[in-house]
């Protein structure tokens, strides 16, 4: 079924002027085919991290930029590893405003998709494909933005950079990491948006959107422990692996949850929004340490998952390694841990939740890491114009700020010093779930909800760099 929000939007001229400089546009029905069709079109190129190989995209999107009259270039930090990066030239009253998104996509398994997630197939009234949420739809958004701001030669108070970046799936390295340490000056911005939320939710009956103004750091650990080893006929109860197979169910048990400011903020909102009865018990509940445990009750399973990701540091087993020969018990076992750590959360705050949870046999050896990022203070021009938005075009949802337990880009465009938020506007019906479609089987984005966020970015760019 082709699903359309029931909200009625008026339609407005498309080009608004203000003074002498046109300080104003308005997504038209161009503007959102447009963005589309880039978005299906990228889809199609496989972009898989490994290996990545985004030079096709990257050329792709020089293309469009170059039709427009823009000046794109495409670098590659390593051979096939592409970045390409615009900028559309404002009057220069204020900062430039960095619109940013990674090119590259998880792997998919083709045996448990409804359609070929590279196909990019338009049926039931999505787009189908790896990357049509995470996060192709924003490089087309923000391409079609901005090659219609320079086809119409409109001059906005900020330059506009679009940076379409490698290896965000994989750590950055290749992507924005290596943008900001070779060619900051093509990058730096006071200001950047790319992923991370703009999607809606609902809870309790009631609908939220995400505006993400932070992230957990990373802090991926080997952590080896030691055993007897032994002949595999006589099992032996000290023996590397059965230590660490008990760390692990110790580990499974999970860390001890921390206040932070934006899930304090995050929490509020949806409170403010519940009916008048439930919103002091809710509010009284959010305020207390038994929050973690009520979590873990949720019956919706993706929801308790996502919410308690926000209220600690989290330790994921994910690669284990332990002898070579069956009838050999071995003397050491490995295990990899993705520990993700909350804004105020140092790595060696994590290292010693990890090691009181493990024990002492474990040896601890951190393999990569990266520190949260947080927007401070929340509010801005930017942030109140995004909030602004959202109340125009949906006064019966609440903006929400948001925390996201993975990582972005952010992590290296902050380090120019550009306040990040995390929106790629999206729209989606009640039975679909963002976490469902995020790295999940049968990523789509509905048609609908694509042009919404058309819409709504160039709304929030526009009336932002405007003046």
């Amino acid at each position: 079924m082709h699903w359309r929000s029931t909200r009625t939007v008026t339609r407005r001229p498309w080009l608004l002027a203000r003074g002498n400089v046109t300080a104003m546009l308005r997504a038209d029905s161009e503007m959102c085919d447009h963005a589309v069709d880039l978005c299906q079109r990228l889809i199609r190129i496989d972009t898989t991290n490994p290996p990545g190989n985004e030079r096709e995209a990257a050329h792709l999107l020089a293309t469009e930029f170059s039709a427009a009259g823009l000046d794109p270039k495409v670098l590659e930090s390593a051979p096939g590893r592409a970045n390409v990066v615009v900028r559309h030239k404002g009057t220069g009253a204020k900062p430039p405003l960095l619109l940013t998104a990674h090119l590259d996509v998880v792997e998919a398994d083709a045996s448990q998709w409804r359609y070929p997630p590279f196909s990019g197939v338009i049926a039931e009234g999505c787009l189908w494909g790896r990357g049509a949420i995470d996060m192709k739809n924003h490089a087309a958004m923000s391409v079609a933005l901005v090659t219609r701001l320079a086809r119409e030669n409109i001059r906005l108070d900020r330059d506009i950079i679009f940076a379409g970046v490698a290896d965000e799936e994989a750590g950055c390295e290749f992507g924005s990491a290596w943008l900001c340490d070779n060619h900051a000056d093509l990058v730096r911005a006071e200001y950047a948006i790319g992923e991370g939320g703009g999607f809606n939710l609902n809870l309790g009956g009631k609908r939220f959107f995400t505006v993400q103004v932070a992230e957990k750091g990373f802090c991926w650990v080997r952590a080896r422990v030691r055993g007897e080893p032994g002949h595999g006929s006589m099992p032996r109860n000290d023996s590397a692996i059965t230590k660490l197979a008990q760390g692990v169910l110790r580990l499974a048990k999970g860390l001890p949850p921390h206040r932070t400011r934006v899930v304090s903020d995050f929490l509020a909102g949806i409170a403010s929004a519940q009916p008048a009865l439930v919103k002091p018990i809710l509010s009284a509940i959010t305020k207390t340490d038994i929050l973690p445990r009520l979590v873990k009750l949720l019956p919706d399973a993706s929801v308790a998952r996502a919410l308690g990701a926000m209220l600690s540091n989290t330790a994921s087993a994910t690669v284990v390694r332990a002898g070579n020969k069956t009838n050999v018990i071995p003397g050491l076992a490995e295990l990899e841990i993705d520990g993700r750590t909350l804004p105020g959360q140092s790595d060696a705050d994590f290292l010693r939740e990890l090691g009181d949870v493990l024990g002492p046999e474990f040896e601890l050896e951190v393999m990569r890491s990266a520190p949260p990022v947080e927007t401070e203070p929340v509010a801005s021009p930017l942030y109140d114009r995004i909030l602004g938005v959202l109340r125009e075009r949906e006064p019966d949802a609440t903006p929400i700020p948001y925390m996201i337990p993975g990582f972005t880009d952010a992590k290296s465009f902050t380090r120019l010093g550009a306040r990040w938020y995390g929106f790629s506007p999206v729209l989606l019906p009640p039975d679909m779930r963002f976490a469902d479609m995020f790295h999940g089987h049968n990523e789509r984005i509905p048609i609908d909800g694509l042009r919404w966020g058309t819409e709504v970015l160039t709304d929030v760019v526009c009336g932002f760099a405007g003046g």
